[in-house]
């Protein structure tokens, strides 16, 4: 318990430094009077996960701060998302972005009502005049933290644990099992959801599992539930990646490293387009040589990293950059 209250409060402390206010999270209501550009942000979790919607907040803080919009967040998820997305739009809000793969069908839908709102989904297919998607190429960042795992696996045997069972989580999962299986085919790549994005019981239950089967590297995409995960591998001495952010400060004795994303710039050039009023409904990929992924190591376990690994990571990034190395992504 003490150590999953010291992460939720340094995740808290951590996103509260980022910009001069504290995050709206459950009405439209309380958005920062900055200007005539309105800027709100949908997230499936709180903006203090420390992970997927915590870099959300920081791209919609960058937007604040480049642009001079006033802007708004909270938490939506299931049958609250068309309700904040139209609540947004009445409230002549000039783009509303949802974070994740679930917003995409619904932004589409309530863009038809509010010709004069963008609706955009941070993962996603569909698009509309005035409502698309940005994909985040994390599966690059999956990649590496596959390639690291296979190379270094005593076992044979390393694990995915996700939340929900959606496409925008199962595509990074076989990032990372193509990464595992490059370093050693033959690996045995365990991939278990325990439908909660939230639920930190369950991920430590779910990872407790996998290693129970011999996992000795674990990732996770489980948002806010990431403790859940950490505290399983701490517990068992074996080591875990962190995703989305950088988690390495997380758990700096468990997380080797973290798949990150870099989600800011990303965030203003959409914003940007759409104050232009430029913006047309498109998907658009963000991704390492946009220098939108990275794959950073945990100074603390520099030393648990045999070199040859090191240099294997490092030459495999340069070729996802320059193009030499295609890392599987679904399309959805």
């Amino acid at each position: 318990m003490k150590r999953q209250l010291g992460f939720i409060l340094a995740a808290v402390l951590f996103v509260a430094g980022c910009g001069p206010t504290s995050p709206s999270s459950s009405s439209p209501d309380s958005a920062k009077k900055n200007g005539d550009f309105k800027v709100a942000l949908l997230t499936p979790g709180p903006v203090s996960d420390a992970g997927w919607s915590a870099l959300a907040y920081r791209g919609l803080q960058a937007i604040e701060k480049e642009l001079g919009a006033e802007v708004n967040n909270q938490q939506a998820s299931d049958a609250q998302i068309r309700d904040a997305m139209r609540s947004y739009a009445q409230k002549g809000y000039n783009l509303v972005i949802g974070h994740g793969y679930e917003y995409n069908a619904p932004g589409i839908e309530v863009a038809k009502d509010f010709p004069n709102t963008v609706f955009v989904s941070s993962s996603g297919g569909e698009t509309a005049k005035n409502a698309g998607a940005f994909r985040f190429a994390l599966e690059q960042g999956f990649y590496l933290a596959g390639l690291t795992a296979g190379s270094m696996t005593k076992s044979g045997t390393v694990a995915m644990i996700g939340g929900p069972d959606v496409p925008s989580i199962a595509s990074t999962f076989k990032a990372f099992r193509a990464g595992a299986t490059a370093a050693k085919p033959g690996i045995k790549v365990i991939e278990s959801y325990t439908g909660s994005n939230d639920d930190i019981a369950k991920a430590n239950q779910a990872t407790l599992a996998a290693i129970g089967q011999g996992a000795d590297f674990v990732i996770h995409q489980a948002n806010a539930a990431a403790q859940g995960v950490f505290d399983a591998c701490k517990e068992k001495g074996v080591m875990a990646f962190g995703a989305n952010f950088d988690q390495n400060s997380a758990a700096p004795d468990t997380v080797l490293a973290s798949a990150v994303i870099v989600a800011d710039p990303a965030f203003v050039d959409l914003a940007k387009q759409v104050k232009a009023g430029t913006y047309t409904g498109h998907v658009e990929t963000y991704d390492m040589a946009k220098g939108a992924i990275d794959f950073v190591w945990n100074p603390k376990l520099a030393d648990k990293v045999p070199s040859d690994v090191k240099a294997k990571v490092e030459a495999a990034m340069a070729d996802i950059k320059s193009g030499k190395l295609a890392v599987p992504m679904d399309k959805f």
